[in-house]
């Protein structure tokens, strides 16, 4: 193997011939459409359980079994796409995460990757029969070593990779405001950190816990110099929105195309964390105190205070999705002013990879 190639990414017995994972976005960003292309590519597709049965029929009547028959649907429709990696992006703030959980691990996904909140009792939902990988999502080294520890005391496992996300990362940040751009939270400090933090608990199973980094990767460059600081792989989420597989409407993607640097807006959620979005009139409404008209008759965030809420956050979302920016916002990373244009993943994916090779001969 030369300098400038690509490592394949391993994680237990998966092998994704291009180290790059599709980040999870809901939603409805991501689903079967977008992950089996980016797995078709030799990376890793990531569905978004996030709000995935928001357009059953029966979603606000049977908001439980509407969101499990869709997921079901996305995994078998991703499966019969393609012989590569796929995963599912489970949130550990939803209120039928456990739910979620076990149909992700009865329909034989290969991985699931949990954030927003730490997964401490993931592992927990996978019996000794399932091939299912386990990737939690942290921000910090702290968290990292601290979820291994909680991992190996009470269920014997430990993470089979572990994904850093830093603060450039677009939608849901776990980050406080005025940690985004300080330097001691910068992903090339974290990088590192989380690697140190999870050497020990690798070095005493005896086996690797692959580090992958994420949040405002947007280059083959940039991939080169997580490499080189050590991880194993990276996750993007906002290269994937502006291409033709994605699962968002083409109204949500020039969305991506036409935005300015000065659009990358901070925003307030109201699930309680600070978020990464295109500044649009809708943000600009709830910035002026405006409450949008809303019921919530299923509560999906744990956090989400909804009586006291200015507007549905997932409706919201759901909204965008489907090209009604009206009455929605599109989550974003720091990033998304550089697209330019809507591609294939294929191409993509070549593109990266040329990037990388042309950055690690320099």
């Amino acid at each position: 193997m030369t300098v400038s190639e690509l490592r394949e990414l391993t994680i237990g017995d998966l092998i994704a011939k291009v180290p790059i994972i599709q980040g999870g976005m809901g939603v409805g960003i991501s689903l079967s459409g977008l992950s089996a292309a980016v797995a078709n590519a030799g990376g890793i597709g990531v569905i978004a359980t996030a709000g995935i049965g928001m357009r059953e029929p029966d979603y606000f009547s049977n908001f439980l079994e509407a969101n499990l028959r869709a997921l079901r649907r996305e995994i078998r429709k991703a499966r019969e796409a393609t012989r590569g990696v796929l995963g599912v992006n489970i949130m550990v703030a939803l209120t039928d995460y456990a739910e979620i959980v076990r149909t992700a691990i009865e329909e034989g996904i290969d991985i699931i990757f949990s954030g927003a909140g730490l997964p401490m009792n993931l592992p927990q939902y996978r019996d000794a029969a399932s091939k299912t990988k386990l990737v939690p999502i942290v921000s910090s080294g702290r968290a990292a070593a601290l979820l291994c520890r909680r991992w190996k005391d009470k269920f014997s496992t430990l993470p089979d990779a572990i994904v850093v996300e830093g603060p450039m990362a677009g939608g849901h940040l776990g980050f406080k405001e005025e940690q985004l751009n300080a330097p001691a939270y910068a992903l090339e400090k974290l990088v590192p950190e989380v690697i140190e933090a999870v050497r020990p608990f690798a070095e005493d199973a005896n086996r690797p816990i692959p580090v992958i980094a994420a949040g405002g990767i947007y280059t083959g460059e940039d991939i080169s110099r997580m490499t080189k600081l050590g991880a194993s792989g990276v996750q993007m989420g906002t290269r994937f929105v502006a291409t033709h597989e994605c699962d968002a409407s083409d109204e949500f993607k020039q969305t991506y195309v036409a935005a300015k640097q000065e659009d990358i807006a901070i925003i307030k959620s109201p699930v309680g964390m600070p978020g990464r979005a295109i500044r649009n009139p809708f943000v600009d409404a709830v910035d002026r105190g405006e409450k949008i008209p809303h019921k919530c008759p299923y509560h999906c965030i744990v956090t989400c205070n909804f009586p006291e809420t200015p507007y549905c956050i997932a409706l919201a979302l759901a909204n965008a999705q489907r090209g009604n920016l009206k009455h929605g916002f599109a989550f974003a990373g720091a990033n998304a002013y550089r697209v330019t244009d809507v591609v294939s993943v294929k191409e993509l994916m070549e593109t990266l990879v040329k990037e990388y090779k042309e950055a690690m001969i320099r």
